[in-house]
């Protein structure tokens, strides 16, 4: 990506090479290919350097729109400060209840907005789901044919249960969002990754 520089001030972006005219003259798109970068700044083409230093992971975070400046040497592509999105869920208020806000089926005290917890609970509760549903038909055949079901799938069932509720307890007392993203974080020991969270255990085919 390129920008075009007018009397130091940034006039049009390019994002791919292409013929244009700057002042009286036509250039090939050849040149973005061919010539220096010196030769480009010459006649007021800049490539765009970006700095994604404040850019941070949209699922934990909202970013800024990128913000471009020419400084007389370079056109930098930056991103402001990024806002963590709430971790906590939000309720209506009796604000909004006073100014019409709130749906015919809220009231006041219900949520508004899930926050991260609500939404990492609900995901993680499907994914309970998902695991539990390979071993159901135990249980059906259990409940209709009163054939036992095996140790080894109650210890595992049992076992996601057990971990389930320490995940959900760790995501609940987390106390802002950079906490729940370090639950979240893999990290590299001796060659095995892991985080924080911990893992759903998983039966073994």
């Amino acid at each position: 990506m390129y920008a075009i520089v007018t009397d130091n001030e940034i006039t049009k972006f390019i994002n791919h090479p292409k013929s244009l005219v700057i002042g009286d003259v036509r250039y090939p798109a050849k040149i973005f290919s061919v010539w220096s970068a010196s030769e480009l700044n010459a006649i007021g083409i800049y490539e765009v350097v970006f700095d994604n230093s404040n850019f941070k992971d949209e699922k934990w975070y909202i970013n800024t729109n990128q913000s471009y400046d020419f400084d007389g040497n370079e056109v930098t592509a930056s991103y402001g400060t990024a806002t963590a999105k709430a971790h906590a869920d939000s309720l209506y208020t009796s604000q909004d209840d006073t100014d019409g806000l709130i749906p015919n089926n809220k009231s006041v005290g219900d949520v508004k907005v899930k926050g991260l917890k609500t939404t990492l609970i609900i995901t993680l509760k499907q994914q309970v789901s998902n695991e539990l549903a390979k071993t159901d038909w135990y249980i059906t055949r259990n409940t209709e044919k009163s054939t036992a079901i095996p140790s080894a799938i109650s210890t595992h069932r049992d076992a996601v249960r057990t971990k389930q509720a320490e995940m959900e307890t760790a995501i609940t007392n987390a106390s802002d969002t950079p906490a729940l993203e370090t639950l979240y974080t893999y990290t590299t020991t001796d060659g095995v990754q892991s985080r924080p969270l911990g893992e759903l255990p998983i039966l073994e085919s």
